[in-house]
């Protein structure tokens, strides 16, 4: 049954994508509670209700089961035992076990190779004695820590087998060792998929990286059709493997020989999923809230070329704002802001859409919009 404008959604976690769900569902109508420990959570400031404690505080996973119809995730850090114990009050999407998997990367890669899929080529190493597997890679390869690594952090490149173990002794948890392929481009599927396992992909965007950290998505991506089609169906094939309900993320490496590999799942929206708020019909956000409601699938079509920039506090001068000005001035460029007290150099501070005719047009835009606030 579908749970209807008025009711009351839960989210655990208040950061920009707890903030951006919030804001979908306060438009649709929708009531909101927010659990976060930070008092100045960016979602928590626009919620009806913001829980200020832990994830696994018991009184506040009791308050959401008994005062929300449905309850959601910000991202895939959230202990999935918080999830299963919600889950005996109240539905909750996605899944412990849909989290659980996406929370460590030899579960992630195992069940990925699993459905038939591609990934790099990869070893797990759970202890010293599976070091010696590492003669089954070709290098430089990379280690990564199999939990809580993100945004380039939890990864040491090694470019002979004997940098492992020293690698190994730097990150002292549970690792995989992936070989590095050679890249011609990183790609991602955002899809939103609901209850009776009906899935709506969203473009494909094409994501360039630095230092680890999303810098710029750019949709449509240059991709051939086949791949494109390929893409989409082995993301669906993901979701339909996990059951999924709400908005999954599946990031994709293409090699310099054309070969589509799978890197990791994001159960949530995702970075760069942002263009959508401004260049789809329906942005990620109101997908995550029509899927978890069990409501129609929005339009995820995109009716506007674009280009989107991270905005990272490494643009923040030591005192005042960057240049907004400057972007104000500029034809169809969408400025979004997350409300974070603090910048520092790394954090996720915002982003700017810049839509355009073409792509070419709306990256000549943004490069001209980084030079102003390079300045």
């Amino acid at each position: 049954m579908a749970i209807l404008p008025g009711s009351t959604l839960g989210i655990l976690g208040g950061g920009q994508l707890g903030r951006m769900f919030v804001t979908a569902a306060r438009n649709l109508g929708y009531e909101v509670i927010v659990l976060d420990p930070d008092a100045n959570s960016p979602a928590g400031s626009l919620a009806t209700k913001h829980l200020q404690a832990g994830f696994s505080d018991e009184a506040s996973l009791d308050y959401l089961a008994s005062h929300c119809q449905v309850v959601t995730t910000e991202f895939e850090n959230i202990p999935a035992a918080a999830l299963r114990y919600l889950s005996e009050r109240v539905a909750v999407h996605p899944s412990a076990r849909a989290l659980s998997i996406a929370q460590n990367r030899i579960e992630e890669k195992t069940f990925i190779q699993s459905l038939g899929l591609s990934t790099s080529p990869f070893i797990a190493i759970q202890c010293e004695q599976d070091l010696a597997q590492a003669g089954k890679l070709e290098f430089p390869a990379i280690l990564k820590t199999a939990t809580l690594g993100y945004d380039g952090k939890g990864q040491v490149v090694c470019e002979t087998p004997s940098a492992i173990a020293d690698a190994y002794a730097q990150l002292r948890t549970d690792c995989v060792l992936e070989q590095r392929i050679d890249l011609q481009k990183e790609i991602s599927i955002v899809l939103g998929r609901n209850r009776s396992g009906d899935s709506f992909c969203f473009p494909v965007a094409e994501n360039e990286h630095v230092n680890g950290i999303l810098d710029v998505t750019t949709v449509p991506a240059d991709i051939s059709t086949d791949l494109e089609t390929k893409a989409k169906q082995a993301a669906i094939k993901i979701a339909d493997g996990l059951d999924y309900c709400g908005v999954l993320t599946v990031e994709f490496f293409i090699s310099t020989s054309g070969q589509l590999l799978v890197n990791e799942i994001a159960p949530r929206p995702h970075n760069s999923g942002h263009y959508t708020l401004d260049a789809c019909y329906c942005s990620q956000f109101e997908q995550q809230v029509r899927m978890i409601c069990d409501l129609p699938g929005g339009d995820s079509a995109l009716h506007t070329p674009v280009a989107m920039l991270n905005l990272l506090g490494d643009l923040w001068p030591q005192k005042g704002i960057p240049a907004w000005g400057e972007i104000f001035k500029m034809n169809k460029a969408k400025l979004h802001l997350y409300g974070k007290k603090q910048a520092r150099p790394g954090r996720k501070m915002g982003h700017i859409n810049f839509l355009q005719e073409n792509t070419l047009l709306a990256r000549q835009q943004l490069n001209q919009a980084r030079f102003l606030l390079d300045q």
